[in-house]
């Protein structure tokens, strides 16, 4: 059974993985598609990342927290690409995902104090 924490960032990394497809996917029919290449490219990384942590996070992976940094930055990229176009909804998705993925990240490595 998964921790009620863990839950709540596997909620958010499908439902913002489910956002960042439809809103990919309804880019693709708009007129201007080509201007609109890095914006689709961004929701579907996102949307793939996020796909990917709701799998490891399923798994009990030992990997979750390194995967959630990286989630999180992808996140405020493509909630960032929503807003230049308007899309309040899906980067709304995208930010609360960020969230719950910072709380889920890797700690940081203690320091050894001495540089090799």
């Amino acid at each position: 059974m998964l921790d009620p924490n863990l839950r709540a960032c596997l909620r958010a990394c499908v439902r913002c993985a489910h956002a960042c497809e439809q809103c990919a996917d309804a880019c693709q029919s708009e007129a201007n598609v080509v201007m609109l290449s890095d914006f689709i490219r961004a929701n579907r990384d996102c949307a793939q990342l996020c796909w990917t942590a709701s799998s490891l996070i399923i798994r009990g992976s030992d990997f979750v927290g390194e995967l959630c940094e990286i989630c999180a930055k992808v996140c405020d990229r493509c909630a960032h690409e929503c807003e230049k176009y308007s899309y309040r909804e899906c980067a709304l998705v995208c930010r609360d995902c960020a969230d719950e993925c910072r709380k889920r990240e890797a700690p940081s490595e203690p320091s050894t104090g001495s540089r090799s």
